[in-house]
């Protein structure tokens, strides 16, 4: 179990990458090549989730990680949510699994959630609007969300524009409209019990997603996916003011390491007294470990 007293940051934005069974040649390579140039990443190919465990271990981050199951838009196998959760409880002083359902897959998806909270622990699911293909507020979804709501775990959804696919031919197909924040304000309002994080600074819809996490009390802002040095202005204001219970710190890795965030962290205008929050008090709050 995680203790508090141990780490100094709780990331609430990992990615498990790289299954351990049999990897076949679906296109993925050449997606995650591209991405981790545009994120000028620190290594030549995916970490493994036990990787990433030992990295968190000895840097004193724990961190919320999981997949993303986009198999039917972007025909990329997806990592199995049981694999990933039973890794992650291998570590589970540093690790806390997330699992990731396409809605689109309606009723199988619906009891393979409630399998994955009654049977392996997870405490939240990961949407990728733009990656998995829907709006977040369609109607189609909502026996998903009232799942999740049910048993008190938390929605993750992207926001705003994504690295994936970005520069690639026709952005490989990923259409940035899904992510836009404010279909999160619907969810919000029609589950209005379920935590809802909006994962990273929502270019170009950053006064959108303030809006939202500023009107609803259930939604929240990670701040993962961008070095901090190119947080916009208003976000830092924010940050620093009415939303400083209710922002997060999220790295996006393996794309950017949380070292990195946390070193340009501290050279940006975020008032002492409230980074201690941000860095791990609100999430130990939302996650239940405080």
């Amino acid at each position: 179990m995680i203790d508090l007293d141990k780490i100094r940051a709780i990331d609430i934005h990992t990615h498990a990458e790289e299954p351990c069974g049999s990897h076949p040649d679906d296109g993925y390579d050449a997606l995650q090549a591209t991405m981790a140039q545009y994120f000028r990443a620190p290594w030549s190919h995916p970490p493994t989730v036990p990787e990433t465990a030992e990295h968190y271990r000895a840097q004193g981050i724990a961190a919320v990680i999981f997949p993303v199951d986009a198999e039917r838009e972007t025909g990329y196998r997806r990592y199995a949510n049981e694999e990933v959760a039973e890794i992650a409880a291998e570590y589970d002083d540093v690790l806390i699994p997330f699992a990731s359902i396409d809605p689109w897959k309606g009723k199988a998806g619906l009891r393979e959630a409630r399998r994955l909270i009654e049977n392996f622990g997870i405490r939240g699911f990961k949407f990728h609007p733009t990656m998995q293909g829907f709006y977040p507020n369609d109607r189609m979804a909502f026996p998903l969300y009232e799942a999740i709501a049910e048993a008190g775990a938390i929605a993750l959804f992207h926001t705003g524009q994504t690295g994936v696919g970005s520069g690639m031919r026709g952005g490989n197909g990923m259409r940035l409209k899904y992510s836009n924040p404010m279909h999160l304000d619907d969810v919000a309002v029609d589950f209005p019990e379920m935590t809802i994080i909006a994962a990273h600074p929502s270019f170009p819809w950053q006064e959108e997603a303030l809006a939202v996490a500023q009107h609803k009390p259930n939604v929240y802002i990670d701040l993962s996916g961008w070095s901090p040095r190119y947080f916009p202005d208003i976000l830092v204001r924010y940050c620093n003011s009415i939303l400083k219970k209710k922002v997060l710190f999220g790295s996006d890795w393996p794309m950017i390491t949380p070292e990195r965030w946390l070193a340009d962290f501290e050279k940006i205008a975020i008032k002492d007294e409230i980074r201690p929050d941000i860095l791990k008090g609100n999430a130990a709050r939302l996650l239940g470990l405080s």
